[in-house]
């Protein structure tokens, strides 16, 4: 028994491991539409055995993350304008009102985090950096939502980012970051002053600003992969 029980925890911190690696990437956008990889594939890159990459795997899947193809290749799941228009009202929903709970949780360190992460956000737009800004993005929003302290919203809102970050990782590829509105220095001012519908409102305006363009192209899943993996972007489906 005292063997076995090591070499379990040693597997389940391969998962886990494996399993946050993989969140990475999909929300990040690094795991892109049109393009499978299999599982032996992923191990090899990450350094790892293929059982717990079978295990992250399967509950990337259940979570509908990823798919497994009757191939058993894994790929980012296709997404209708149906799916795109209902995680722009899930968003809607759910993040402003984590927002709005989170602003009594946020203390003046959070608040300098905040702002160095927008620092740092800007100059990923100036330089057309996007994976850069991806994750500055998701860092600064993060930082907001965490301070609600809620065991169901931000696992819920992860859930959430983790289905759609692939796909603005498309969008943001394709016409690059000049177009983007910066909202977050609204929501900073809202924090500073107290102000939870206005830190509300910011977050909503910025939600709107980056799925707004989603829903003015469409993402093709068979179009031929670029150099980067992408699936191809075309004006007009969603």
């Amino acid at each position: 028994m005292g063997q076995t029980e090591p070499a379990e925890a040693l597997r389940q911190t391969a998962h886990d491991r494996v399993y946050r690696e993989l969140r990475a990437r999909l929300i990040g956008g690094r795991m892109a539409p049109g393009r499978s990889v299999t599982l032996r594939g992923l191990a090899a890159e990450l350094g790892v055995s293929p059982m717990p990459v079978r295990e992250a795997v399967g509950r990337l899947v259940a979570e509908r993350a990823l798919e497994m193809k009757a191939n058993r290749r894994v790929s980012v799941p296709e997404m209708t304008p149906r799916d795109i228009a209902e995680l722009v009202f899930a968003r809607e929903a759910l993040e402003p009102e984590a927002a709005r709970r989170a602003l009594a949780g946020i203390d003046r360190k959070a608040v300098a985090r905040l702002r160095r992460t927008d620092d740092e956000l800007e100059q990923h737009l100036q330089l057309g950096n996007v994976e850069g800004y991806v994750a500055a993005n998701h860092a600064f929003h993060f930082t907001i939502y965490r301070a609600c302290g809620s065991a169901v919203l931000v696992p819920l809102i992860e859930s959430l980012w983790l289905r759609i970050g692939p796909f603005m990782r498309v969008v943001y590829g394709r016409i690059g970051t000049n177009w983007v509105v910066d909202h977050h220095e609204a929501a900073i001012r809202a924090i500073e002053g107290g102000d939870a519908e206005a830190l509300a409102l910011a977050i909503r305006d910025d939600i709107r600003e980056g799925m707004g363009l989603m829903t003015g192209g469409s993402l093709q899943a068979d179009a031929p992969e670029t150099g980067q993996g992408e699936a191809a972007l075309t004006r007009g489906g969603l």
